[in-house]
């Protein structure tokens, strides 16, 4: 039984919860939720009034030697 190794789907399942979860003690709380927008590629948080504060944005991806100049 040592020898046991769980499925993915098990390990993402449970990994969903404990970040749904998370989400619902903040909310609980009222504490800010950092948030960010794939389509955007922009950070934000999400305050317990509703109002959003935006952090920044995702930098362009490129080749890390095109990056250092």
């Amino acid at each position: 039984m040592a020898d046991f190794i769980p499925d993915d789907g098990i390990l993402v399942k449970n990994a969903r919860l404990a970040v749904k979860l998370e989400l619902q003690k903040k909310r609980a709380l009222g504490q800010p939720i950092a948030r960010f927008n794939p389509k955007t590629k922009e950070i934000y948080m999400e305050n317990p009034d509703g109002t959003i504060t935006p952090m920044g944005s995702v930098a362009d991806q490129g080749r890390y030697s095109e990056r250092l100049n």
